[in-house]
C-alpha cells in the first residue's frame, strides 16, 4: 500500500512540475484557450506589442478598438537572417460562444527580414478589432511564424474594403502549408466601442 502511494506521489510531483516549468506564453495561450481554439500547441516566448499610444500588451487584459486602431510595433527573438510571418486573428466573430466565421484575419505579413516588419511583403494590412455590440468580449491573438526560408505564398491580397478574404481563416492550416514554425505571440481581449461603426463603414458592413 505504501509503495502504491509513494507511486502517485511521484506521479502527481512530476505532472506539477512539468506544468510549473510552463512559460508565460504557454500559461496565457492554454487559460485564455487560444489552445486548442485557434493552435495545437501554445508558443513559448511571449511577443512584446507596443501601440503608438504608448499603450504596451501585457498579455489577456481587455483594451479598446481605439486604443488599438494603429499598427503596433511588435518584437520577439529573432534571427536578422531568418525570415519570419506575423498573422492577426480572431477566433471569436461573431461570438465567442457562437464562432461561425472563426477565425477572422486582421494582419497577415510574411517574408519580414528579422523583426523588420517594413521590409515584409503584406497579403492583409492591419485592421484593430471590429466586433460588433453583440459579440462581447473577444480574444485578439497576434503569432510569429519561422519560416524555413524566403517563400512565394500564393495567396490573394486582402483589403480592407471587402470582407472577403477576412472570413474563416485558419492560422494552423496556413502555418502547415508553408512548413513554418511558432516562435511567439500574445493576446488581448476587447469589445465593442464607439470607433467600431467607423471601420464598419469602412468595409461596407451595414450595422
Amino acid at each position: 500500500m505504501l509503495h502504491a502511494i509513494n507511486r502517485y506521489l511521484l506521479i502527481f510531483l512530476a505532472v506539477n512540475s512539468v506544468s510549473a516549468e510552463d512559460t508565460e506564453a504557454e500559461r496565457l495561450f492554454r487559460d485564455l484557450e487560444i489552445v486548442p481554439d485557434v493552435l495545437d500547441e501554445p508558443p513559448k516566448e511571449l511577443l512584446k506589442i507596443e501601440y503608438s499610444n504608448g499603450l504596451n500588451v501585457v498579455g489577456g487584459e481587455e483594451l479598446t478598438p481605439t486604443e488599438t486602431k494603429d499598427e503596433p510595433k511588435i518584437y520577439w527573438p529573432a534571427d536578422p537572417a531568418t525570415y519570419y510571418t506575423v498573422v492577426m486573428t480572431n477566433p471569436d466573430i461573431p461570438t465567442r460562444q457562437n464562432p461561425a466565421t472563426r477565425e477572422w484575419l486582421h494582419w497577415l505579413v510574411v517574408n519580414i527580414p528579422g523583426t523588420d516588419i517594413a521590409q515584409g511583403y503584406v497579403i492583409d494590412p492591419y485592421i484593430g478589432p471590429l466586433n460588433p455590440k453583440e459579440s462581447g468580449l473577444v480574444r485578439n491573438v497576434f503569432l510569429i511564424y519561422k519560416q524555413p526560408e524566403k517563400q512565394v505564398f500564393d495567396e490573394p491580397l486582402i483589403n480592407n474594403t471587402n470582407v472577403a478574404g477576412h472570413e474563416r481563416f485558419s492560422t494552423m492550416n496556413f502555418a502547415k502549408k508553408y512548413k513554418m514554425e511558432l516562435v511567439a505571440g500574445n493576446v488581448f481581449q476587447s469589445r465593442w466601442d464607439e470607433y467600431v461603426p467607423l471601420i464598419h463603414k469602412q468595409f461596407g458592413i451595414s450595422v
